[in-house]
């Protein structure tokens, strides 16, 4: 029996309907990834599987008790807390009352008064009765298997990781279904590959929407294309759908000419003669009425940007050359000792986590912040256009019309003039949208937008950070094309794998190692980078040993004799307090030991409160000296 089944499902906002009779059913361990353009109704078609959004007709029939749950897009600005807090409170109350329990511990450990007894007694009462304990535990769970350390501040948390802890938030619910939409923007490569992984080894039905290819091709099972309000299915990977799409496609546009050939031949025949008119048939009259209508009803397919790169005169043979270069930013080395030349028509990729100084690197390479180590040359007839990830270039308030035209009413491109509002309908914006103020536009045509007004500027240097977010794969792999034919040049900061490879023809990548430079994309890199033993990078680790260097020479790696000890004895230890955790648990679970032997409940709570104090430690000092006995 399937999960869930939508039958003759629509829905419309007003003008053509954005889903016309969908019918599909989803099966159990299935990964459905949904693709279409921008705007067809991917989020729409999620949203109403959730059910947050109700189709105008149709129905949506899931198994009995099954659980959907949505990772949303953005991170919400309203979360605040530890991470454990931020997981629990997505369990609704009782995910409360397992916050109000871990702050009542926390409080008596600070302050080990009468009252604070009495609130962490009455906390571990309505626990138990609204199983609490073995909820407590799933979160545990999840927050270890995805490797987050549940004491942090989610506001202190780079970009990714909150994302991380929304994952975590969403599958503590333990869903049948879970929904993602676009859950590889803004992470860095790690966290991508990392999540890829994840996924695959989970044990749960997948419905997703990614612009990432990659991504796509490694974690689909099943591709489900929205297009023009109908749905097509294919069963098989990536590669094999861009080939049944293409042919689709294609028979579509033989179709439609053989349509407008017959439309042609019958409109013609009805404006014959007075004489033909006395003899005509009625049936092909009525034929060609239908006809008339089915032409008038059929929405064809949306276009393709109109992606053209203004350019004006060559900029120097050399564009940057760098030399020794070093950057150290509130007291962190971002990067030292980076030598490299930029040529005029290079495409340069940055690459590296998220944090560690990419867009910084392009700025001293520009010579917009001084370098604290080295020298940067640069070259001359320099003309340089930005993309920004953040969209600051665009105003919120200003129409999509105002933010293009700063006044102008052309836009000059490749040596001839070309009207605003034409120029934006060659960025697929039709006219009632290019009124439309910016803050109403989806992430997508946002970034269409920024193209728009990135391509209207005359520039022989184009800097791109995270060029691929939102955009639909239509327009991603026609921008590919246009920059690999772009003769100026290209620094380009991307996570997308698939767009670093077709694009750029040098690498310039942060590693542990430092800041190395390499020939080629993100495959190519991966085969020249040194082969080296990678430890895994902890999230927040709660560390009690003092490992800081003491001088300026770095100590060895290797465990000392001591440490080595620890090591060896940890384990056992770790056993014996998780051991006595369950007996004092289960003794406090007996409803009548608060009433016949108070003092005794008092103390196991101390006991509880100073063993959990005793088991993170212990656990952070197994987590180091394992790490370092493995580099």
């Amino acid at each position: 029996m399937s999960l869930l089944t939508l039958n003759s499902v629509e829905l419309s906002f007003g003008g053509p309907k954005l889903l016309q009779n969908i019918n599909f059913s989803i099966e159990s361990n299935e990964r459905v990834c949904l693709v279409g353009r921008n705007g067809a109704g991917k989020t729409s078609l999620l949203k109403i599987i959730e059910g947050s959004l109700l189709p105008d007709s149709g129905e949506v029939i899931l198994q009995k008790g099954l659980k959907v749950t949505r990772l949303e897009q953005e991170v919400p600005n309203n979360l605040s807390g530890s991470v454990f807090q931020v997981v629990s409170d997505g369990l609704g109350k009782v995910g409360n009352l397992i916050n109000e329990y871990q702050v009542a511990i926390k409080n008596l450990e600070v302050v080990q008064s009468e009252n604070n007894y009495i609130l962490l007694e009455k906390a571990q009462q309505n626990l138990e009765n609204s199983d609490g304990w073995n909820i407590e535990q799933k979160v545990e769970k999840i927050l270890s298997k995805l490797k987050l350390n549940y004491d942090s501040d989610f506001s202190s948390l780079s970009g990714g990781i909150k994302r991380r802890v929304l994952l975590a938030r969403a599958l503590v619910l333990e869903p049948d279904v879970l929904l993602l939409d676009e859950p590889t923007n803004h992470l860095d490569i790690d966290s991508i590959e990392w999540l890829e992984d994840f996924l695959k080894s989970y044990q749960t039905t997948l419905i997703f929407i990614t612009h990432d290819r990659t991504f796509l091709k490694s974690i689909a099972t099943k591709i489900i294309e929205i297009d023009r309000g109908s749905i097509f299915i294919y069963n098989g990977d990536y590669d094999g759908y861009i080939i049944f799409r293409d042919k689709r496609w294609s028979d579509e546009k033989t179709q439609s000419a053989l349509f407008d050939k017959r439309l042609a031949q019958e409109e013609v025949w009805i404006r014959q003669g007075i004489k033909a008119r006395r003899t005509r048939n009625e049936g092909r009259v009525r034929d060609l009425k239908k006809l008339r209508e089915e032409y008038q009803n059929r929405r064809n397919q949306q276009g393709k940007v109109n992606l053209i790169i203004s350019s004006i005169e060559k900029s120097g043979k050399i564009v940057v050359e760098a030399e020794d270069l070093g950057l150290t930013m509130k007291g962190k080395s971002l990067f030292r000792g980076f030598s490299s030349i930029i040529e005029r028509g290079d495409k340069i990729g940055i690459m590296g986590s998220n944090g560690v100084g990419k867009t910084s690197l392009i700025r001293v390479l520009l010579g917009e912040i001084k370098a604290t180590t080295g020298s940067v040359s640069i070259g001359t007839k320099l003309e340089i256009a930005y993309f920004d990830q953040l969209r600051n270039s665009l105003k919120e308030d200003l129409s999509v019309l105002d933010n293009l035209a700063d006044g102008r009413e052309f836009v000059e491109i490749s040596g001839s003039k070309k009207h605003v509002i034409s120029y934006l309908q060659d960025f697929l914006f039709a006219p009632e949208r290019i009124r439309t103020p910016v803050k109403a536009l989806s992430g997508g045509e946002k970034n269409r937008l920024l193209l728009a007004k990135l391509f209207a500027k005359k520039a022989n240097v184009l800097v791109m950070d995270e060029p691929t977010n939102d955009l639909d794969v239509e327009t991603l792999e026609l921008l590919e094309d246009k920059l690999q034919t772009y003769t100026g040049t290209l620094l380009l900061v991307s996570h997308d794998r698939s767009f670093l490879n077709e694009v750029i023809t040098r690498s310039f990548v942060f590693e542990m190692s430092g800041l190395n430079e390499y020939i080629g994309g993100y495959d190519d890199w991966l085969r020249q980078k040194p082969k080296v033993k990678i430890v895994e990078k902890k999230i927040n680790p709660i560390n009690p040993i003092n490992h800081a260097e003491t001088n300026k020479n770095k100590k060895s790696n290797k465990l000392s004799f001591n440490e080595k000890r620890t090591l060896e004895i940890l384990p056992d230890e770790i056993s014996k307090i998780e051991k006595e955790l369950v007996e004092l648990n289960n003794e406090l679970m007996d409803p009548n030991l608060y009433s016949v032997n108070s003092n005794r409940a008092k103390l196991i709570q101390k006991r509880t409160s100073e063993l959990n104090v005793s088991l993170n430690k212990a656990l952070a000092s197994w987590e180091f000296l394992e790490n370092k006995s493995s580099l």
